[in-house]
């Protein structure tokens, strides 16, 4: 009895695990993330039907991208013309170079290299740390601005790797709400928690209150200025794992659904 009782546990667990790994997929897998012959983005290809292969690999991943396991070349951050260039009056916080997760973003989305340039490729022996394509033939560059293609000129697009509220939250403050005086009081305060390190959150209307969740705008912490802080990549707006979200248009991989502008209004005091 003991014996039947713990492998029911076991089948029982692994028939869970199952389920969530097929929820957690649900928003990539026929999404414009998936360059697959299933999915909507530009290109597709027949060569693999490996969705996850475009930008991650579970073995020999490039261990210097703020990513994990991730399966691309990245840019130069240095390659990149930020906002703050644009000398804008109202804008008060401190860009650092491009990096986090946004680079890893801009690793498909600036258009300097295919869609499909991966380090490791589907089946083995194809690693290589200069990247290779998956697909010559079907898969190209992003097509198309102001998006999916970015470009390198990132001076029309909300600025990124930038200081969240002009600056104040630090790694020494209690978890919890910021109780301080940001840098630019039109913003919301920040929430943060400790998990292996600091990690910051702005409470969306969705879900609850001083939990991060994936429907929260996340914050990223860098130490580019000087002290471990909470920055803005775009990651804090998007989900790549979520093509659900779309809100009143069709723009796709949003946190939360945008109706009304809440994708703004949740870190902007307006």
């Amino acid at each position: 009895m003991k014996t039947f009782s713990n492998t029911f546990r076991v089948l029982f667990g692994l028939q869970i695990l199952s389920l969530w790994a097929g929820t957690a997929m649900a928003g990539v897998v026929g999404s414009q993330h998936d360059l697959t012959t299933g999915g909507t983005a530009q290109g597709q290809t027949a060569n693999t039907d490996e969705v996850c292969v475009f930008c991650h690999t579970p073995h020999g991943s490039d261990v210097n991208a703020p990513v994990p396991l991730w399966n691309k070349v990245l840019g130069a951050p240095g390659s990149y013309t930020q906002y703050s260039t644009l000398q804008t009056p109202s804008f008060d916080s401190t860009e650092a170079p491009v990096g986090s997760v946004s680079l890893a973003c801009l690793s498909c989305h600036d258009g300097t290299q295919a869609m499909d340039v991966v380090i490791n490729l589907p089946g083995s022996g194809g690693h290589n740390t200069a990247g290779a394509e998956v697909d010559p033939i079907a898969l190209g560059t992003m097509s198309g601005t102001p998006v999916p293609n970015l470009g390198t000129d990132l001076t029309d697009d909300h600025p990124i790797s930038m200081q969240y509220g002009g600056g104040g939250p630090v790694a020494a403050d209690a978890d919890g709400t910021y109780a301080g005086t940001l840098g630019d009081a039109d913003f919301v305060a920040p929430v943060k928690a400790t998990v292996n390190g600091p990690i910051w959150w702005v409470d969306s209307p969705v879900g609850t209150a001083g939990t991060r969740e994936k429907t929260d705008m996340i914050l990223y912490a860098r130490n580019d200025l000087g002290a471990v802080q909470p920055f803005v990549e775009c990651g804090s707006c998007h989900d790549p794992h979520n093509d659900a979200t779309k809100g009143p248009t069709t723009v796709a991989f949003l946190r939360i659904d945008n109706t009304a502008s809440q994708i703004c209004t949740t870190c902007h005091v307006k």
